[in-house]
């Protein structure tokens, strides 16, 4: 209700599936959907919910790519995928080159959240050279996450890197954020940018 508030018309729900914590499958993502969107039926509200998830590059990511197993959306075959928040993955080259082989469009989560990218910008520009799209949280520009995520989140979007912003929503107190992120400069740069041909947000 608060996002239809906003002006949404509809989401794309991306749970976790990190096997070592969050052992969601497609299967029970979207039972739950299906539950879900039988509320909203219920309740008459205008929203289209769709359901993809958004993956943690791990073995079992990789083992899902090659079965071509993965949820996804939109018709670019779009799936959002996340790294480690302490070092890069070893395998993220190889899982993006197999994303790409098996027909998928691969994006990137929350790319400012990465500090360890913070002092080598090079290293957003190459996940544009191999055409991996970026998404930013939306609360990042609130400073929810700190002054040099919100800094990269705004340098990003300033440089017309950024394809997609999600919303992080992990549950009612994230809308207020969301709220504030709104009304930001740096969210009417995004909305105003010819990059943004798409303005999504994914809801955990």
């Amino acid at each position: 209700e608060k996002l239809i508030a906003f002006g949404y018309v509809g989401a794309v729900t991306t749970p976790h599936i990190y096997w070592d914590m969050y052992r969601n499958s497609p299967e029970i993502i979207l039972e739950k959907l299906a539950v879900v969107k039988e509320e909203i039926a219920k309740r008459q509200l205008p929203f289209q919910l769709e359901a993809a998830a958004e993956y943690f590059c791990d073995e079992h990511f990789e083992s899902q790519i090659e079965q071509g197993k993965l949820l996804h959306f939109g018709k670019e075959k779009y799936v959002l995928f996340e790294i480690s928040f302490i070092q890069e993955n070893i395998n993220l080259g190889r899982a993006i080159f197999n994303m790409r082989l098996n027909g998928f469009q691969p994006i990137l989560a929350h790319p400012e959240r990465y500090e360890y990218w913070h002092s080598d910008f090079s290293r957003y520009e190459s996940m544009l050279d191999k055409e991996v799209l970026l998404q930013v949280n939306i609360n990042s520009l609130t400073g929810q996450y700190g002054p040099n995520v919100r800094r990269i989140a705004e340098k990003l979007i300033a440089k017309g890197m950024v394809s997609f912003i999600g919303s992080d929503c992990h549950h009612v107190g994230h809308i207020d954020l969301m709220e504030q992120a709104r009304s930001s400069p740096s969210m009417k740069i995004f909305l105003e940018s010819s990059r943004s041909l798409h303005s999504t947000i994914s809801a955990h």
